[in-house]
């Protein structure tokens, strides 16, 4: 059996880039791209799979546990946060992990992360958390691109520059929702996408009801303290005290850098 080459696509820039390079050195017909549906992405993450998969000559070969976050966080009884979103575990890492174990075999399969130089600190944990599969990273080599760049490249391959991209959110992923998103992206949400801001926070609040106590997706931080901010209260300090916000609070994705060893 020849080697075989997985990489792990979230349908962001990063994906493109690495499947750009695995491609070019290996070909089409080794390469795998592998993606994990969450079933709350945005519309143009699926487009941009599409023309991807196109002009990369690879399909896309899609796997999903089934649940969207706010299922697994009612199964789990845990409202997932900052800190801890089962979400990334059950709903990517998992049904990935599985996908490997039934499809490929560990010494002649390499697992390609969007991890780029501007992180490789990341890097380590993903090598023993994908273990026995080798892991590879190829954008913290060079040549070194910047995310504008490489978007600025996927539109002259004629693909398009998604919405949540354009919007200035930092990933394309769970439509501009994700659960380890800081209070800028919920701010940003909430401008741009109400209605799934307003859906957030009503599973917010049941989630609390169900659980009985004070738990929330995001952090206070100020005064020195940390204490809870459920999304109904953020939402009430964009529209009452705007400057109260914590726009350096972005958040990011961090889907991949877990230790999915734990999903087998």
């Amino acid at each position: 059996m020849s080697a075989r080459h997985v990489v792990m696509w979230s349908g962001g820039i990063t994906s493109w880039a690495v499947a750009r390079r695995v491609v070019a050195k290996h070909g089409t017909a080794s390469t795998v791209l592998l993606f994990a549906d969450t079933l709350i992405e945005d519309d143009d993450l699926h487009t941009f799979n599409d023309q991807a998969a196109a002009q990369l000559g690879v399909p896309i070969t899609r796997v999903a546990d089934g649940r969207d976050p706010w299922q697994v966080f009612e199964d789990k009884r845990w409202l997932g946060n900052t800190r801890i979103a089962q979400c990334s575990l059950l709903l990517k890492l998992k049904p990935c992990r599985h996908w490997l174990e039934a499809n490929t075999d560990p010494a002649d399969t390499t697992v390609h992360v969007g991890i780029d130089w501007t992180e490789p600190e990341r890097l380590p944990a993903i090598v023993k958390g994908w273990a026995p599969w080798t892991v590879d990273a190829p954008l913290t080599r060079p040549p070194i691109w910047h995310k504008q760049q490489l978007r600025a490249q996927a539109r002259a391959a004629g693909l398009i520059d998604p919405r949540l991209y354009r919007l200035g959110f930092a990933h394309n992923n769970c439509g501009g929702a994700c659960i380890k998103g800081g209070q800028a992206q919920w701010a940003r949400l909430l401008e741009v996408f109400p209605e799934r801001y307003a859906r957030a926070e009503a599973q917010e609040a049941k989630m609390r009801r169900m659980l009985g106590k004070d738990v929330s997706i995001l952090r206070d931080r100020r005064g020195g303290e940390t204490r809870p901010l459920t999304l109904a209260a953020l939402r009430q300090r964009i529209e009452e005290q705007p400057d109260q916000l914590d726009l350096f609070d972005e958040g990011g994705c961090g889907c991949f850098t877990h230790t999915p060893a734990g999903a087998a």
